[in-house]
Formats: C-alpha cells, sequence, structure tokens
C-alpha cells in the first residue's frame, strides 16, 4: 500500500499542476506526512507487520514479497521522515515544473521503500533501479550549474554498478538451483541454501552496495551530484539514499555469503577506516558548503561499513544508529546549504563569514548540526560511532585506531565550517538576508528533537532492530 500510494500521488501531484500551482507541494506533504504518522504509529503500538506475497512470474520463481520487520520499518519511517523535510526544504527554491518535480520526488522515495521491504531479490532489483530514473532527472532538470554533467556521473556509476547486482543475483539463483534443484529468487530461501558460494557472486553485490554507500574508491561520484543537486535532492540522497547501500550490505551481503564475508572481511573494514579518514581529509580542504558536507557524508558512512564487517552485535548496532543520525544530521546540513544559497545565491565559504549576526536562528541551528556531526556525547551520531568502535575494536584494534582519528578529523572540518559561514569576520553586506521563519525552523526542531533522544535514550530503536540484527548473526555462524 505504501509503495502505491506514494507512485499514486506522485501522479496526482503532476496532474494538479494544471489547477493550481501550490498543489503539487501540498498534495507531497500531506501524503509524506500522514504516511510517516502511520508507519510510527505500527512502532509505537508494538504490531507485526504482515508479509505480502503475490504470485508474479512463478515459471522462473519470481514474485511480489514485501515484509517490514524492524529493520525495514526503520529505514522505512527514516524514508518518510525526511522526504517531508524534502519537501519543505524545496518549497520556495522550486519554481519551474512543480508537478513534475513532486512526480520524481515521490517515485524515487516509492522506489526506496521497495528496496527496504522487498524479500524477492528480481523485485529487488526492479526497485533498486526504478531509483535511479527520477533522481537522475532531479539533478539534471533542477540542479545548478553543472548538473549534467553531474547527472550523467551520478547515473553511470550506480548504473554499472546496477548491472554487476543483477548478474550477482542470477549467479547465485543458478548456483542456488544447481545445489538444490529449486530455482527462486526469494532471500528467505536461499539464504544458507548453498554454501561455499564463489566469492565473485558476492563483489557483484559488494560493487553496488558500496558504490551507493559510497566508499573509496567508488565514491567520486557523490560530492557532484550533492553540490550539483536541489536541496531536495541532496537531502534524499544523504539521508536516504546512500542508507540502501548500508542495509544491502547488512541485509544481504553478509548473510548470504559468510564464507566470502570471512575471506574479505579485513580488506573492506579497511576500506571502511580508510573511508572515514580521507573522506573527513577532503571535506577540510573544500571551499563549498555543500561540497564539505557531502565529503563528510563519505567520512561517516565508513563507520557504517566499518561496523557491518566487524559483525559482532555492537558493531551492527551501532552501524543502524550511525544510519539514523546521519540521516538527520547531514539532511539539516544540506537543507542549511540550500537556504544560504537561496539567500546569498553562493555556497563559496571564502564569500560567508559572520552570518549568525544577519541571521541568528540560522546560525544556532547550524551550530547544533555541526557539533551533532562530530559526534557530540548526548547526540546521536556520537552513540552510533561509539557503539561502531567498541564493536570494531573487538575484530581489529589497528583498524579501530585509524578509524577513531576521523573523529579529530571530523571536529576540524565541523568547527571551520561553522568559523567560515557564520563566526568569523563578516562577508561585504550584501542584499538584506531573512532569518529562517516558521516553516524551516520547526523542520529543523524536529530533527534536533530526533537527534537529542536518540543520543539521550537510544533503547527503543536499540530494541526495533536488535531481533532482526540478532537473527542475521545467527545465520552466519561461521563470522565470530
Amino acid at each position: 500500500m505504501l509503495v502505491l500510494v506514494l507512485a499514486a500521488a506522485g501522479g496526482l501531484a503532476w496532474a494538479s499542476e494544471r489547477i493550481d500551482r501550490s498543489w503539487p507541494q501540498w498534495i507531497s506533504l500531506v501524503v509524506l506526512a500522514a504516511s510517516a504518522v502511520w508507519i510510527g504509529a505500527v512502532w509505537v503500538g508494538g504490531g507485526a507487520v504482515a508479509t505480502v506475497e503475490l504470485e508474479w512470474i512463478p515459471r522462473f520463481g519470481i514474485g511480489v514479497v514485501l515484509a517490514m520487520d524492524g529493520l525495514s520499518l526503520l529505514m522505512v519511517l527514516l524514508t518518510l521522515v525526511l522526504g517531508v523535510v524534502a519537501v519543505i526544504s524545496s518549497w520556495t527554491e522550486i519554481e519551474a515544473r512543480q508537478g513534475f518535480f513532486q512526480l520524481n520526488l515521490l517515485l524515487t522515495l516509492a522506489g526506496v521503500v521497495g528496496v527496504f521491504t522487498a524479500l524477492d531479490l528480481f523485485l529487488f532489483f526492479v526497485f533498486w533501479e526504478v531509483m535511479l530514473v527520477p533522481m537522475y532527472l532531479l539533478i539534471a532538470i533542477w540542479g545548478h550549474e553543472q548538473r549534467a554533467y553531474a547527472a550523467m556521473k551520478f547515473f553511470l556509476f550506480t548504473q554499472i554498478s546496477g548491472l554487476l547486482l543483477l548478474a550477482a543475483i542470477l549467479g547465485l539463483v543458478f548456483q542456488h538451483q544447481a545445489a538444490t534443484g529449486v530455482l527462486t529468487f526469494d532471500y528467505r530461501e536461499l539464504l544458507g541454501g548453498a554454501s561455499g558460494l564463489p566469492a565473485w557472486i558476492m563483489v557483484g553485490f559488494l560493487a553496488a552496495f558500496l558504490t551507493k554507500l559510497p566508499s573509496v574508491p567508488v565514491h567520486t561520484w557523490l560530492p557532484d551530484a550533492h553540490t550539483q543537486a536541489p536541496t531536495a535532492g541532496s537531502v534524499i540522497l544523504a539521508g536516504i539514499m546512500l542508507k540502501t547501500g548500508a542495509y544491502g550490505l547488512i541485509r544481504f551481503v553478509v548473510p548470504l555469503f559468510p564464507e566470502a564475508a570471512v575471506e574479505l572481511r579485513y580488506p573492506i573494514m579497511l576500506l571502511g577506516a580508510v573511508s572515514v579518514v580521507y573522506g573527513g581529509y577532503l571535506a577540510f580542504a573544500q571551499e563549498d558548503f555543500k561540497r564539505l558536507v557531502a565529503y563528510s557524508s563519505i567520512s561517516h558512512m565508513g563507520f557504517v561499513l566499518l561496523g557491518v564487517f566487524a559483525w559482532n552485535q555492537v558493531a551492527v548496532q551501532g552501524a543502524v544508529v550511525q544510519m539514523v543520525a546521519h540521516g538527520f544530521s547531514t539532511a539539516a546540513l544540506f537543507m542549511m546549504a540550500g537556504a544560504l544559497q537561496e539567500r546569498l545565491h553562493t555556497r563559496d565559504l571564502s564569500r560567508m563569514g559572520g552570518l549568525w549576526i544577519r541571521a541568528p536562528r540560522m546560525g544556532a541551528v547550524t551550530l547544533f548540526f555541526v557539533v551533532a556531526s562530530l559526534g557530540m556525547p548526548g547526540l546521536g551520531n556520537f552513540v552510533g560511532e561509539f557503539m561502531v568502535l567498541v564493536g570494531a575494536f573487538q575484530v581489529n584494534v589497528e583498524l579501530t585506531v585509524v578509524a577513531a582519528l576521523g573523529l579529530v578529523v571530523a571536529a576540524a572540518y565541523a568547527l571551520l565550517l561553522m568559523q567560515r559561514s557564520f563566526q568569523g569576520r563578516p562577508a561585504p553586506a550584501g542584499p538584506a538576508m531573512r532569518d529562517f521563519g516558521a516553516r524551516e525552523l520547526a523542520v529543523m526542531v524536529v530533527m534536533m528533537a530526533a537527534l537529542v533522544g536518540l543520543g539521550v535514550y537510544p533503547q527503543p530503536l536499540l530494541d526495533l532492530s536488535g531481533p532482526v540484527v540478532d537473527g542475521l548473526r545467527n545465520a552466519t555462524e561461521v563470522l565470530p
């Protein structure tokens, strides 16, 4: 229902533009907010969400299998909440073709929800591709000065890695058929159904998920896509779409290929540690507000990669917390970057300075999310990073020490961002700069409350995702 509602709402928003230019925004906002309340009520009510199973292509063992366990529910709720943030962040920024913009926004979110709930691997791949085209259009049509280049780079990286994913899915299915005589794409039957799978099949899954995460060295599409995308596109990319790569690692890569995961564990954990430090180093060198935040995402998602392949309870749970906390903190910083560009017509930090005097509410909000991003205790990012480091320390001390250096680098680039934009010597006075209004401030307060709640009392989130993590870990006994 949720996937269909989002897709149908996109079509309705597109058609409604002929009646009134403001209708597409309101349709998207109402549908996303109502959906978020619905999923939130499911969580609070503690009710189990039933699995949907329908025949699709039975000849090839392909079906419509959708399910929402604790991990999926958490990611879907994050998707819907940040979808609301994306709509509100684009309220005054998007002027042309508003209906088509909302259509692509909602289709992207529908694809993401499908990725987080599909348990048939062919259906999962379909939703994985559904995310691609509307996001490409969001960047190519409504992006900034180099949008065509950034959109094509995003498309090529994700499409090529997606084709590798398809080849790996087919390899997995045929290997399972050779071992059991059953042709199926059902994840539940493939899980543990064939042991000793060749490592190249796992590498195909890794290529897609590490590219979307992204990890060094397949990260180069991210800064361009983030920088050139409209604010709503950056919010969805950083807050939601990167999490599909992390989700794929947790749900598919390690549980389906435990033997290969053992062989490649330390090289992949090394990639995670390098991403933490290298992404932070590149962020420190940036002059562009959005580009700095984009590189910081590479650093933060490196913690997720490190935690997933440490594969103990603390580390994987920490990776889940980091996914949620990063979704809120980075989405807020991209929304701030978009608000500043709309007001100042620049993202260049050298042309900013002393903005707190002109917009104190924006300054206070930015300071909050900057300290959240650098891992301030009491906020959600600290909980996730601390748990990942504790769990990874049990597996490899040296890589944990390297990753911990990323916390020092994060403090440097985060505080530099704050100093050069809202503190320091005021830039030459330009046009009058309006501060945050009630609409933008309300969204920021919601995300601030989420990070404080996650930092002070993360137990509800851990209780929700814990049984799923335990179940997946129990299916991979070869990994200590």
